[in-house]
C-alpha cells in the first residue's frame, strides 16, 4: 500500500495542533442574506473564504456542504474549488459533505472526482452513504487509503428522521448502524495491520444527539465526524460522554449554523470558533 500518511493519522495531528472543531461551510440563502451577501456563486465563495480566514489555527477542518455550492451550477463548483484551494493553502483539512452512495462503477467515478490528486475537487475526506452496501465502495476505499485520504460513512445521523432505518434489525439480528460500524471497524483493522498506521482511514458519522453507550464506538479504529452540536441542541459535554472511550484526536466535531451566525465579521466568526473549539478540547480525550 502507499507510504503516504493515512487520513486517520493526519486528522489526529491536525486536532492536536488546533482543536477537534470542524466548521461547516453551509452558505444557504438565509445565511448569505444575514451576512449581506448575494445568493450567488460569488456570495458562497466569499463566505467560504471568510470562514477559512477566520478558523486558521482553531479548527482542524472545514466541511463545505456541497449542495449549497452545486445549486449555482458550474460557477458554484468553481467557487467550491476556490474554497478548497484556500483551505489547503492555509493547512486546514477539508471534508466534502457530498454523501455520495451508488453501485461500484459509479462510486469509483465519485472517488476520481473527490479523492484523486488530479482533480481540482480533491479533498482530504468525503462523506458517503453506504446504504447500497459498503462492498460497493471497495475501489473508493482503496483510492482513499492509498492517497492518504478518508471516507466518513453515515452510521447514526443526528436527525430523528433517520432513526427508524438506522436502528432497524438485519437478518443477523444486529441494528443496521451496528453492522455498518462493525464493517468499518474490520476494514480499519485490516488497513492498520497492513500499513502500520495508528488509525484507519474509514470513519463514521455519528450524531452528538445519540445516547452515550448506545453504540460500541470505542472499537472503530478510525475517525468520527460528529454533527448535532450547537443548533441541533447537543453540547461539548454530550460529545465528551458519547466518545469517552475513543482515541485522542479521532473525533472531529462539526458545527456550522452556530458558528456562521456570528458573521459576517471574520473576527466574530473566529471568536465563536475559538470558544467552541476550546470547549471541545476540554471535553474530549
Amino acid at each position: 500500500m502507499a507510504d503516504r500518511a493515512g487520513f486517520g493519522d493526519r486528522l489526529v495531528e491536525a486536532v492536536r495542533a488546533s482543536t477537534p472543531l470542524c466548521v461547516g461551510v453551509d452558505p444557504s440563502s438565509a445565511l448569505l442574506g444575514s451576512w449581506g451577501l448575494d445568493d450567488s456563486a460569488d456570495g458562497v465563495e466569499r463566505m467560504g473564504r471568510t470562514v477559512v480566514e477566520a478558523v486558521v489555527g482553531t479548527a482542524a477542518a472545514i466541511k463545505p456542504q456541497v449542495a449549497y455550492f452545486e445549486r449555482h451550477g458550474t460557477r458554484g463548483y468553481a467557487a467550491l474549488e476556490a474554497v478548497i484551494a484556500a483551505a489547503r493553502e492555509a493547512g486546514i483539512l477539508v471534508v466534502a459533505d457530498a454523501k455520495r452512495g451508488d453501485i461500484d462503477a459509479t462510486m469509483t467515478a465519485y472517488g476520481e472526482a473527490w479523492l484523486s490528486d488530479a482533480s481540482p475537487l480533491a479533498v482530504d475526506a468525503l462523506t458517503v452513504s453506504a446504504y447500497l452496501g459498503l462492498a460497493a465502495m471497495e475501489q473508493v476505499m482503496k483510492m482513499a487509503s492509498g492517497s492518504g485520504r478518508g471516507l466518513f460513512a453515515v452510521v447514526a445521523s443526528s436527525n430523528p428522521e433517520g432513526r427508524s432505518l438506522q436502528e432497524a434489525r438485519t437478518a443477523a439480528g444486529q441494528r443496521v448502524e451496528e453492522e455498518l460500524l462493525a464493517e468499518l471497524s474490520a476494514r480499519n483493522e485490516a488497513e492498520v495491520a497492513a500499513t502500520g498506521r495508528g488509525l484507519g482511514s474509514f470513519g463514521a458519522v455519528v450524531g452528538a444527539t445519540r445516547t452515550a453507550g448506545s453504540l460500541p464506538l470505542g472499537g472503530l479504529h478510525g475517525p468520527f465526524l460528529v454533527p448535532g452540536v450547537g443548533a441541533q441542541g447537543a453540547t461539548a459535554n454530550d460529545v465528551g460522554a458519547l466518545f469517552s472511550r475513543c482515541p485522542e484526536g479521532s473525533v472531529l466535531v462539526n458545527a456550522s449554523r452556530s458558528i456562521l451566525a456570528a458573521g459576517p465579521s471574520a473576527a466574530e466568526v473566529a471568536r465563536a470558533a475559538r470558544e467552541l473549539g476550546d470547549e471541545l478540547r476540554s471535553a474530549l480525550p
